[in-house]
């Protein structure tokens, strides 16, 4: 697929948007010409009263012909353009030439931190856990970019005890002889944990897990409450996909995650 088609439907936009810009402006010039047709009605100017009837109607004829090219200027597929690659391929292109940082992974778009996912049925883009209607390239990446802009609310500390919580669960399955040792838990067994309660796994994906291990390995929050502190080991399991989770960082660059372990500081 070509650049062009690649940015359609910002273009497409642009264009509807110079037809609305010029509907508004004959709507003004309908609206002037009524105000003179009303005037020479309350004056009684009956010089005038004529003139400004065919004013007005010129000019509401005026109107209703921009509104129809309006109208007829917006015919883009947008349910096949959504559904397929190409308005995320146009996102990120877009977020390319406008410096902002947007990496695809899976089903997904990364711009960090958030977990970008396009909902074609819905007309819309989830952010996170947020809706966004604004479809518009150009305007949509440079939201992410204000959000970038803004503090993190990520709670390294809240999720770490979330996270030596249900460690703690797995570990208890364990020979007895490993407790109290530096029993490394696969991390997909954690996620497991914390999704066991039907239909959670939707509401907390294994994308977002991830994303949230990265940002508490970055934010060197590791020492929990109880003073165990935290580390990520690796494993021969990180060379399997089916045994790792996996993030994009900050920098786009693919980085695996196998076990968690928790011991004394």
């Amino acid at each position: 697929m070509d650049m062009d088609h690649l940015t359609s439907l910002e273009k497409a936009l642009a264009k509807t948007e110079a037809d609305a810009d010029a509907a508004c402006k004959a709507a003004t010039t309908t609206v002037s010409s009524l105000k003179k047709f009303r005037t020479a009605s309350q004056t009684g100017n009956l010089r005038e009263l004529r003139k400004t009837i065919e004013a007005a109607d010129q000019a509401i004829t005026a109107l209703r012909q921009q509104f129809a090219n309006a109208k007829e200027g917006w015919d883009f597929d947008e349910e096949t353009y959504l559904s397929g690659r190409d308005f995320l391929s146009e996102i990120l292109q877009t977020a390319k030439q406008m410096g902002v940082k947007v990496f695809e992974q899976d089903d997904r778009l990364y711009c960090y931190p958030f977990l970008v996912r396009i909902l074609p049925n819905e007309r819309a883009i989830l952010i996170d856990k947020k809706r966004e209607r604004g479809l518009r390239p150009s305007i949509f990446v440079n939201h992410l970019r204000e959000m970038q802009n803004k503090p993190v609310r990520f709670k390294p500390e809240a999720f770490l005890e979330s996270l030596y919580n249900a460690y703690s669960v797995a570990v208890a399955t364990r020979p007895k002889d490993l407790v109290n040792t530096r029993v490394v838990v696969p991390l997909l067994e954690v996620y497991n944990l914390l999704t066991l309660l039907p239909g959670q796994s939707k509401e907390y994906s294994r994308q977002e897990f991830a994303r949230d291990i990265y940002l508490l390995d970055q934010s060197r929050v590791a020492k929990t409450k109880k003073g165990l502190v935290v580390s990520f080991p690796a494993s021969t399991g990180t060379r399997s996909a089916t045994s790792t989770i996996t993030v994009i960082t900050q920098n786009g660059h693919e980085k695996k995650y196998y076990g968690i372990s928790f011991v004394n500081g």
